[in-house]
């Protein structure tokens, strides 16, 4: 398939029949220094995209889903460790159509709070989001409502695409792009608009290593998930769709610690005050802790992909 069309048709199907709900998020260029790194030259790009609509990434692939799709009278309906339901929530509000969240309960009480008041229908239950996405799928095959699929579909991954194309066009090719992978939506957007044009770097915990694994085991495979950033980088197994366009464009897949990634997250509230949750943090571990290292005069952007996060925990 063509999947930059693809991505370029999402764009144009969001803004002209939803011209008012995406946000353009700032692409913030600062030295590397600013960042805390000592290397001469490189110049880092953070793409704020926690400060999009619904508060991720996700608001894109969400709202491409319900437009490019007739929504059944009983609305949409998701599974979601929080992010993508929130996404789904804001989307299915803006339309005027009911949606229905299942969360696990490792799912937080911010995330939750926050489906309410888009008016979602929110069910909790099951450890994991596996168990979740079960539940959902059940309900989803008694009601016949619309599914949208936390990272899983063609219109999801092309939704998250134009985060590609939209920091191309603000600031033309990074040379290096790294992103946090759960499912891979983020990831299998971002590599199929940048290809080979730009050097994308898969990041996960170590904690819930789905492409990693995968690629250990040379296909998909389940993994146990847990750690600081499991409620939104927790599916148990990487996307087919992922899986597939990360064996063409995306070289290296790296595993970040626990402690690193809190450390990023909490560097980032008190040095630049943005106020983020733990898979957001991961680009920023990765060169902070040294697990990826710019070569002098890299532009490389780092993908701050959300911000449903209690602020309480940011101490």
């Amino acid at each position: 398939m063509s999947w930059r069309s693809d991505i370029e048709a999402a764009s144009r199907r969001i803004h002209e029949r939803a011209p008012h709900f995406l946000r353009e998020t700032p692409l913030w260029k600062l030295s590397g220094e600013a960042v805390g790194l000592q290397l001469p030259g490189v110049e880092v790009w953070l793409k704020l995209e926690h400060l999009q609509v619904s508060g991720s990434f996700k608001a894109r692939g969400m709202m491409n889903r319900l437009l490019a799709n007739d929504i059944p009278t009983a609305g949409a309906i998701v599974a979601s460790g929080g992010n993508a339901g929130i996404a789904t929530a804001a989307a299915a509000q803006a339309l005027g159509v009911h949606c229905a969240v299942f969360l696990p309960e490792v799912s937080t009480e911010a995330k939750r709070a926050r489906l309410r008041a888009l008016g979602a229908e929110v069910v909790v239950g099951g450890e994991a989001y596996a168990d979740a996405l079960a539940a959902c799928l059940e309900r989803q095959r008694e009601t016949g409502a619309l599914l949208t699929h936390a990272y899983d579909q063609p219109e999801v991954v092309a939704g998250a695409g134009t985060l590609g194309r939209e920091i191309e066009q603000q600031g033309g090719l990074p040379d290096s792009v790294l992103v946090s992978v759960g499912g891979g939506g983020l990831i299998g957007g971002l590599a199929a608009w940048f290809e080979q044009r730009s050097r994308v770097v898969a990041l996960e915990p170590e904690r819930a290593p789905t492409l990693f694994r995968a690629r250990e085991a040379g296909e998909p495979v389940d993994v146990e998930v847990g750690g600081v950033a499991a409620d939104s980088l927790g599916a148990r197994r990487i996307g087919a769709i992922a899986w597939d366009v990360t064996q063409s464009h995306v070289r290296d897949a790296l595993l970040l610690p626990d402690d690193a990634i809190r450390a990023a997250q909490l560097w980032l509230w008190k040095e630049l005050k943005l106020a983020v949750e733990p898979a957001a943090a991961l680009p920023l571990a990765a060169l902070q802790s040294g697990a990826y290292v710019p070569r002098e005069g890299e532009k490389v952007c780092l993908i701050v992909c959300g911000a449903n996060v209690d602020p309480a925990t940011l101490n």
